[in-house]
C-alpha cells in the first residue's frame, strides 16, 4: 500500500513538473499551428540565396537537389512525426527522448543534445545579429538624412525585445508571433521572385557555369549543396512542436501534425522554387548571393525586405530558443531538484538570452564583420556560423590558440552543414567566416595559402591539396611543430 502511494506520488510530482516545462504545459495546439512553426523554423533569409546556388549547379542538376532535397526532408519528417508515438502510451516529446530510446539514457542524451544545443544557441546568435542588421538597415534607408547608429545599438534593441517575449511560458504563448513570422518568411520570398520577373530576362543572360577549372567547380558544387542543405532546416524541433498538440488513442497526434507540416511544405515549395529558378531564369550565373542586390536595390524594397527579416527572425529566435529553455528549466527541475516557480523561470531565460546579446554585440566589434554585410544587411546568416564558432575560442595571440580558432572555424561548421562555405571571385576563393585573413589561390600545381595572424604574414604551397583539412595540418606542421 505504501509502495502505491509512493509511485502515486512520484507520478503526480513528474505530471505537475510536465504541465510547468515549456514544452509539455499547452497541449491545446490545433493543427494548424504546426504550419506556420514549421514554416518560421524552416523559411529563412537563405531563401534569396538559392538562385545563386542554381547558377553553381546550372539548371539539371539545381532542379534536381532542389526537388530532391524537398522530397528527402518531407519525408524524413514524416518519420518523425510517426515516431512521435510509436511506442503506445508514451510521447516523445522532446528530440533528446527519441535519440535516448534508440541509445539509451545516457548516450542518447551525449549523442543528440549537444548537436542540437550547437544549432539552436548558434541560431538564435545569428539571429540576434541579423535583427540588428536589418533593423539599422532600415532605419538608414527610411532615414538617410538622420544621423548614424551604431550596429550594437540596434543588437540591444532586438535583444530588449527577445528578453520580454522569452518570458511567454509555452510554444503556443507565441503562435501569433509564429505567425506573423511565417507571412513575413512569404512576403519577403514573394519580393524577390515577383520583382525579378517584373524586371524580366537581362539582355546578356549566360547559363554557363563561372568557374573555368574543375577544382573551382566542385567547390561551388560543394557551396550550393551547403546552400540548398541549410534552406531545409527546422527539422530538430519538430518532436516539440507536435508535442503542443493533443493525442488520444482515437484521435493520435500525428494526423493533425502531418495536415500543418505538409501545408507547410508546401509553402515552402512555393517560397523556394519560384525564387531559385525565376532569379537564375532572369540573372543567370551573374545573379548575386541574395538575389534582392541584383534587383538594383529600390528603397522601398530594402526598407520592406529588411523590416520583414526583423520580424521573422524575431518568431524564429523564439522557436528554437524555446527547446532550450525547456532543456535547462528540465535540468534544474529535475536533476538539481529546484522547484518550479516563476521566478526560476525568469531567471533562467535571463540567463540565457543576455549572454547571447553579449556575444553578438562582440561579434560586431572584432576586427572581421560576419558575412552578414552587404548592400542589403540580408547577406543570409547562416553563412556566419562560421564566424560564430570563432569567436567562441580564446582571443590570444599565442599559436596554439590560433590554431585551436582554425581547426574549429573549418571543421566544425563544415561538419554540421556538409559543405563548406566558399566565396568565388575569378581563381582567388574566399572561404566564408575567414577571420584570419586566409585567401587562397587555386592553380595546376596546388593551392597557394596564404595565412595572416595579426601582423605576421606565413605563405605555404601545397600540392594536390582540395580540402581545408590538409590546409590545417600542413600550416600546423610548418609553424606549430619545431
Amino acid at each position: 500500500m505504501a509502495y502505491n502511494e509512493s509511485r502515486n506520488d512520484a507520478a503526480e510530482k513528474e505530471k505537475a513538473i510536465d504541465d510547468w516545462l515549456p514544452i509539455t504545459s499547452s497541449r491545446k495546439a490545433k493543427w494548424w499551428y504546426s504550419t506556420f512553426h514549421n514554416v518560421t523554423a524552416m523559411v529563412g533569409a537563405g531563401v534569396l540565396s538559392l538562385p545563386y546556388a542554381m547558377a553553381q549547379l546550372g539548371w539539371g542538376p539545381g532542379i534536381a537537389i532542389l526537388l530532391l532535397s524537398w522530397v528527402i526532408t518531407l519525408y524524413t519528417l514524416w518519420q518523425m512525426v510517426e515516431m512521435h508515438e510509436m511506442v503506445p502510451g508514451k510521447r516523445f516529446d522532446r528530440y533528446h527522448e527519441l535519440g535516448q530510446h534508440v541509445f539509451g539514457d545516457k548516450l542518447g542524451l551525449w549523442i543528440v543534445v549537444p548537436q542540437q544545443l550547437i544549432v539552436q544557441v548558434g541560431v538564435n546568435i545569428v539571429y540576434m545579429v541579423t535583427g540588428g542588421k536589418s533593423l539599422k538597415k532600415f532605419h538608414d534607408v527610411v532615414c538617410p538624412n538622420c544621423k548614424d547608429i551604431r550596429l550594437t545599438y540596434f543588437i540591444m534593441i532586438f535583444a530588449s525585445v527577445q528578453m520580454v517575449l522569452a518570458h511567454l511560458p509555452n510554444l503556443n504563448s507565441i503562435s501569433v508571433i509564429s505567425l506573423a513570422a511565417a507571412v513575413m518568411s512569404l512576403s519577403y520570398s514573394t519580393i524577390a521572385w515577383a520583382s525579378t520577373l517584373n524586371k524580366g530576362v537581362q539582355p546578356d543572360v549566360d547559363y554557363s557555369y563561372k568557374a573555368r577549372t574543375r577544382t573551382g567547380a566542385f567547390f561551388d558544387f560543394i557551396t550550393a549543396l551547403g546552400d540548398v542543405a541549410f534552406a531545409y532546416a527546422g527539422h530538430n524541433v519538430v518532436l516539440e512542436i507536435q508535442a503542443t498538440i493533443p493525442s488520444s488513442p482515437e484521435n493520435p497526434s500525428k494526423k493533425p501534425m502531418w495536415r500543418g507540416a505538409f501545408l507547410a511544405y508546401l509553402v515552402v515549395a512555393f517560397c523556394y522554387f519560384p525564387v531559385a529558378l525565376i532569379g537564375y531564369w532572369c540573372y543567370g550565373n551573374s545573379v548575386d548571393d541574395n538575389i534582392l542586390i541584383s534587383l538594383q536595390k529600390p528603397s522601398w524594397l530594402i526598407a520592406a525586405a529588411n523590416m520583414f527579416v526583423v520580424i521573422h527572425v524575431i518568431g524564429s529566435y523564439q522557436i528554437y530558443a524555446i527547446a532550450v529553455f525547456d532543456l535547462l528549466e528540465t535540468a534544474l527541475v529535475k536533476k538539481l531538484h529546484f522547484s518550479p516557480s516563476f521566478m526560476l523561470r525568469f531567471v533562467t531565460r535571463t540567463v540565457y538570452v543576455a549572454p547571447l546579446h553579449h556575444v553578438a554585440f562582440h561579434l560586431q566589434t572584432e576586427e572581421v564583420q560576419l558575412l552578414l554585410d552587404s548592400k542589403l544587411g540580408l547577406r543570409y546568416p547562416w553563412r556566419s556560423l562560421d564566424d560564430t564558432v570563432t569567436h567562441w575560442c580564446p582571443k590570444a595571440y599565442h599559436p596554439y590558440s590560433q590554431g585551436l580558432r582554425i581547426l574549429l572555424m573549418n571543421i566544425l561548421p563544415k561538419a554540421i552543414t556538409g559543405a563548406g562555405q566558399i566565396r568565388r571571385e575569378g581563381i582567388n576563393n574566399y572561404f566564408a567566416g575567414c577571420a584570419l585573413g586566409r585567401k587562397l589561390e587555386f592553380n595546376n600545381s596546388g593551392i597557394y595559402v596564404r595565412v595572416s595572424l595579426h601582423n605576421h604574414q606565413h605563405d605555404m604551397q601545397i600540392h594536390h591539396c582540395l580540402g581545408l583539412v590538409e590546409v590545417i595540418f600542413c600550416y600546423a606542421k610548418q609553424h606549430f611543430v619545431a
